[in-house]
């Protein structure tokens, strides 16, 4: 096991919610941010066997795409990922390696649009849709007595938005994990939209666009799609397209409902948050430091590399940092 009990201040007296020191340090060929966050996407390999797949129902008759990798336990992982991801992405499999290795049920999904198939109402996903997590909580909350969530970036905002909410108040929820998260949406929005970091908003705009003018095909009246030429930034996007289809007046609205970083202080479940000083994502607000000292129940890890989705190790399959982290954490006994 790779836990270390002083890392996370697990002492009944001497809560220490802000890990001082992270151990984590990045090969040596990764050396810049941008190299510790494209290398893994784009050429990581994570070998696991095939799931069993399962397509559910939501409330307003909709549709999610669930993987499931068993181990016959009664303790079930369930791994959200980032904008534009999905259940196969090599971080998700990389995490849910290293649960099943250690003989946890994992659960990873597709949010709407992002399966193999394009959802079927107008709406698609956003960094607040705690709803679906819900309904995901929900049909696996009827076989398993004990349930742990991990997000990657979006899927982090929304983990903790969700414990935060208290949706999962009668739910076997034990912890939850969220890594490279966007804690404060507005600013990071600004940030991945600046600068260098350009390359990462075109690529997921791209996607985006190419989204809304399938969706726009079978809803012609809901979906705007002339407003796409005006489209430069994803905060363009979440203006014209992500605040409104989903009950926001304009990004910003959107933005501030749904920033993890203001439901913090209400989650009462053991949290872990794993950021990394140098993701080319992250603003300044997603680092709070002060906050950090303050919370009894939710601890923080700032290294200084790490990259977003990133935390990669020297070896072709040994686990990451961030997976490393995460069952540490889940495996802690509170």
């Amino acid at each position: 096991m790779y836990f270390r009990a002083d890392d996370f201040g697990l002492y009944r007296n001497k809560n220490m919610p802000l890990i001082p020191n992270s151990s984590y340090q990045r090969p040596k060929w990764l050396f810049n941010r941008h190299l510790e966050t494209i290398y893994p996407a784009l050429f990581r390999n994570v070998d696991l066997r095939k799931p069993n797949t399962e397509r559910i129902s939501t409330p307003d008759g909709d549709f999610l795409d669930l993987d499931w990798y068993l181990a016959n336990n009664r303790r079930l992982i369930i791994i959200s990922h980032g904008l534009e991801g999905n259940s196969t992405r090599p971080y998700m499999l990389g995490m849910a390696r290293i649960f099943l290795k250690n003989k946890y049920d994992v659960l990873t999904w597709n949010y709407r649009g992002c399966g193999k198939d394009l959802n079927q109402k107008p709406i698609f996903y956003h960094s607040g849709a705690t709803y679906d997590l819900d309904t995901v909580v929900g049909h696996a909350a009827q076989k398993y007595d004990a349930i742990s969530l991990v997000g990657f970036s979006l899927g982090g905002n929304l983990t903790l938005k969700y414990l935060g909410e208290k949706l999962s108040k009668d739910k076997p929820i034990e912890k939850g994990v969220a890594i490279s998260v966007p804690l404060h949406l507005s600013s990071s929005s600004q940030k991945i939209s600046s600068g260098e970091n350009q390359l990462y908003s075109k690529r997921f705009l791209k996607t985006l666009r190419e989204k809304v003018i399938r969706k726009a095909q079978h809803h012609p009246e809901e979906i705007p799609v002339h407003f796409l030429r005006k489209i430069k930034t994803l905060s363009d996007f979440d203006d014209y397209f992500t605040g409104p289809l989903h009950g926001f007046s304009d990004a910003e609205e959107y933005y501030q409902v749904n920033s993890s970083l203001f439901f913090l202080d209400k989650i009462s479940k053991p949290t872990f948050i794993l950021n990394a000083q140098n993701d080319p994502f992250l603003s300044d607000q997603c680092f709070p430091v002060k906050l950090a000292k303050e919370l009894d129940d939710v601890y923080f890890e700032f290294p200084k590399q790490g990259g977003h989705v990133g935390f990669s190790v020297p070896g072709t399959n040994a686990p990451y940092y961030s997976e490393k982290r995460a069952f540490e954490f889940i495996e802690r006994d509170f």
